[in-house]
């Protein structure tokens, strides 16, 4: 009996510091103020729980650099995307339709992404 109650603890225990680490995307978001981004994907983070995608894009004020979160890396093999078709795209021009952070950073929750090569893969309904 001790040794199933100390499971249970434990799992209990690594099952709340997993909520605990993932965040509530409309908190951090504005998902009703849109952005697309259209410039030179500079590098990316292929890493659960989230991929991360720098984008230089050009904007009426010149060139801004922007961090944009996305769904996990397994959300992207689902739909026949991987790590190499990302990475692909550095160095060339991609467009992102991203959310606005709320603390008005140059920060985007991911909604579509546009490769040179013209696929287009929407993270709608995971993240919009």
């Amino acid at each position: 009996m001790k040794l199933r109650t100390s499971a249970f603890v434990v799992l209990a225990a690594l099952l709340a510091g997993s909520a605990w680490a993932h965040h509530n995307m409309s908190a951090l978001f504005d998902f009703n103020d849109r952005v697309t981004l259209t410039g030179t994907l500079t590098k990316m983070d292929w890493r659960n729980p989230h991929i991360y995608v720098f984008v230089d894009a050009k904007r009426e004020e010149g060139v801004e650099a922007w961090s944009v979160e996305g769904p996990p890396p397994n959300f992207f093999r689902t739909r026949d995307i991987d790590k190499e078709d990302v990475a692909n795209a550095i160095g060339k021009q991609i467009t992102a339709e991203v959310s606005r952070a709320r603390d008005g950073s140059r920060a985007g929750l991911l909604r579509t992404l546009t490769l040179p090569d013209g696929t287009v893969v929407s993270a709608c309904p995971q993240n919009c």
